[in-house]
């Protein structure tokens, strides 16, 4: 399915393109290998894509032009909460070493703390206590002080 209308995306304060519909930022996906689909190449999954799971739709941009056609997503696994609806909650790794994120109940990696890391000369912070983080809602839940219990972050 090709939607005739065609969009330039827009930055936010963070660099990143966002969504023309809701304003979210939007995920990027490299392109990955060739599939083979009933004895024919398929090359458009090597194309990258930006891709917003709040309207279950991903951006392509065509030819190198700055304009991005829009395309429906699969179905998505799991409607995501908004940031502002995730309480304070325990999180607790499993026997795998991840748990389950609250905003889209995909399995999230640990990540123990860091020395801090210059980055650009000025010292990066981010990965300085222990986290969860989500690859694929990009969700960061950082401990609040000394507690079992964590809460959604921004970065």
């Amino acid at each position: 399915m090709t939607n005739m209308s065609v969009t330039k995306l827009e930055l936010n304060t963070n660099n990143k393109f966002i969504c023309p519909t809701c304003g979210e930022e939007l995920n990027y996906v490299e392109g990955g290998a060739v599939e083979v689909i009933g004895d024919r190449v398929h090359m458009e999954s090597t194309l990258p894509k930006y891709e917003c799971h709040h309207c279950n739709v991903f951006y392509r941009e065509l030819l190198g032009s700055g304009f991005y056609d829009v395309f429906p997503l699969g179905k998505p696994k799991k409607k995501l909460l908004r940031t502002g609806d995730i309480p304070p909650m325990e999180l607790k790794r499993g026997a795998d070493g991840k748990c389950e994120c609250p905003r889209c109940g995909e399995r999230m990696d640990y990540v123990e703390g860091q020395p801090v890391h210059l980055v650009d000369g000025k010292p990066d912070m981010e990965n300085v206590k222990d986290h969860f983080r989500c690859s694929y809602c990009q969700s960061v839940y950082r401990r609040i002080a000394t507690t079992d219990y964590f809460q959604w972050s921004e970065k």
